[in-house]
């Protein structure tokens, strides 16, 4: 800021006070008088751009500048100030007049550097009803490369943290009305009693409100870009509506204790599954509000995808649990050298062996014998990976993609191109217990009658049986055995560790089946999934009795 200027949080409005000063130059030939007596004069030289980032006077002027007009009530003023004139007038613009906001103080604190944080309260009035919304939010200056002057680099979320690219502020009737959600047994599910169901529930209400017979709220919300997976968002109720009642799939009680099994471990999620009928029984995140992992990561599996490579290869005859099977350090495919973890072998041994001992070199020796296109085909036929399921909410609903060479072979071990979550893998083992895909749900389909996805295909009988084998000899003597202790009755799993570029431990990962209930999850930069996302699932298939 210039020496003098003043800057004040005036009747509750920003304002600023900034002295102004400017010089002119007159530039003379050395030629002296031409003409008739006349000076000769030289063409204005174009000003040079101004290179750099801002100084510190800029950045205190830009701001100030800025948060002045926006709250003012002069959008065109601030967007000017931007380097994104039109979207920072549409947004400034649609401030007032979709979120209706009347007034609007900003209390700007110290700069860290170029950016500004300040705190935003709007007073809203809809209709006969009023309100405020406090929150805290920043801008950054930047220097515009064409005009060399420092201008506020425009982003939605300098208006409200909240808003991402094509979102929007509103106030109004809410697009659904509020649902009560209700678990299996008519218990209501809220977010105070499981945090980890938060953007669940808030997308239940997006896409079944309306049919469940409630009635609208007024409330202050982020409405989300159409092509945006995430919900709305509500930032403040000013009346509330009537909720209608949704019947879901979820276990209060095993949703509870998902809960507590993520707690556990950063950065994990977990899914638990009836295999019998498909029904989500639990879905939990560690943070809670963090991206919805369990049902919507895209992830590399890693060697828990041998479950369904496996189920490949007994079915085209190139594996057999009881038959001799390689198992070497190492084994080379495409220009890559694959190893087993700590270099391990199994010398004369069998396929069972190398499945229950997580040998990738033993899927990768079969590389040879495959097309590109053969696990999708798999996975897709068998499991129902990658068809469009409609569980309720949204989810990712896993990729294996057609790769050659070294990315199939890699595929085969769950890294490649392939792309899973704790969704997606806990219908994986629950396809192994019942011996078919039923496509998992979180909404009964009695709700809008909409339609599944369904398999082209079940398992056959003899590949199912020979896959529960290998993951049973896995729960009880392999890999899984130590997270599986303990565990009595009819029971299965499979480990795997995914290696991530940049992260020094891989991401765990674990899926197994108890009688008629399957789980699987994933510890992100943990370590091996037997010690990591093993307890996890572990904890899930002992609450489910």
């Amino acid at each position: 800021m210039r020496s003098g200027a003043k800057a004040a949080v005036a009747g509750g409005v920003f304002a600023a006070v900034v002295g102004a000063g400017f010089g002119v130059h007159a530039l003379t030939s050395d030629d002296g008088p031409a003409g008739n007596g006349g000076t000769a004069r030289t063409a204005p030289e174009s000003p040079e751009v101004r290179t750099g980032p801002p100084d510190a006077e800029e950045i205190q002027e830009t701001s100030e500048g800025f948060l002045t007009a926006w709250a003012a009530g002069e959008p065109g003023k601030a967007a000017a100030l931007t380097d994104d004139p039109k979207a920072a007038r549409a947004a400034l613009t649609g401030y007032r007049d979709e979120a209706h906001v009347t007034k609007v103080t900003l209390e700007p604190a110290a700069a860290s550097g170029a950016k500004i944080p300040f705190t935003a309260t709007a007073e809203i009035t809809y209709e006969k009803q009023r309100t405020s919304l406090a929150y805290e939010s920043s801008l950054t200056v930047v220097r515009d490369e064409k005009t060399g002057k420092a201008v506020v680099r425009w982003k939605p979320s300098v208006l409200h943290p909240e808003l991402g690219k094509g979102d929007t502020l509103v106030t109004g009737d809410s697009e659904a009305p509020p649902i009560k959600a209700l678990d299996r047994d008519g218990a209501e599910l809220t977010k105070e009693a499981h945090p980890t169901l938060a953007e669940v529930l808030d997308s239940l209400r997006e896409r079944y409100g309306d049919k469940a017979g409630g009635k609208p709220a007024v409330e202050v919300a982020v409405r989300r870009d159409k092509g945006d997976e995430q919900p709305d968002k509500t930032l403040k109720v000013l009346s509330e509506g009537e909720p209608g009642e949704l019947k879901t799939t979820i276990d209060a009680g095993l949703q509870a204790a998902a809960e507590q099994a993520v707690a556990k471990r950063d950065r994990s999620a977990a899914v638990a599954v009836r295999p019998s009928t498909g029904e989500i029984l639990a879905v939990a995140n560690n943070p809670a509000d963090g991206f919805n992992v369990a049902l919507r990561g895209s992830l590399a599996p890693g060697s828990t995808m041998k479950v369904v490579t496996s189920a490949m290869l007994l079915d085209k005859g190139l594996a057999s649990p009881q038959k001799a099977h390689p198992c070497p350090k190492y084994s080379s495919y495409g220009g890559w050298k694959f190893q087993n973890l700590d270099k391990f072998e199994i010398a004369g041994g069998t396929f069972a062996q190398s499945f229950a001992a997580s040998c990738n070199t033993a899927f990768i020796s079969q590389a040879k014998e495959l097309s590109g296109s053969d696990l999708g085909k798999v996975s897709r036929d068998f499991f129902g990976l990658g068809l469009d399921w409609k569980t309720g909410v949204a989810t990712f609903d896993g990729a294996v993609p057609t790769q050659r060479d070294a990315p199939m072979a890699a595929s085969l071990i769950g890294q490649g191109g392939v792309r899973m979550n704790p969704l997606t893998m806990a219908s994986v083992s629950a396809t192994v217990k019942a011996g078919v895909f039923r496509q998992p749900v979180l909404v009964p389909v009695s709700v809008d009658d909409r339609a599944i996805a369904k398999a082209p295909s079940s398992l056959p009988p003899a590949v199912a049986d020979e896959l529960r084998g290998l993951m049973k000899l896995t729960a009880t003597s392999g890999t899984a055995a130590e997270a599986m202790a303990g565990l009595s009755g009819d029971i299965g799993g499979k480990t795997g560790s995914a290696e991530v570029d940049s992260q020094k431990k891989p991401n765990g990962w674990f899926t197994a089946y108890r009688g008629d209930l399957a789980a699987a999850a994933v510890a992100q930069a943990a370590g091996h999934g037997g010690k990591t996302a093993g307890p996890i699932v572990a904890d899930i298939l002992r609450a489910g009795g």
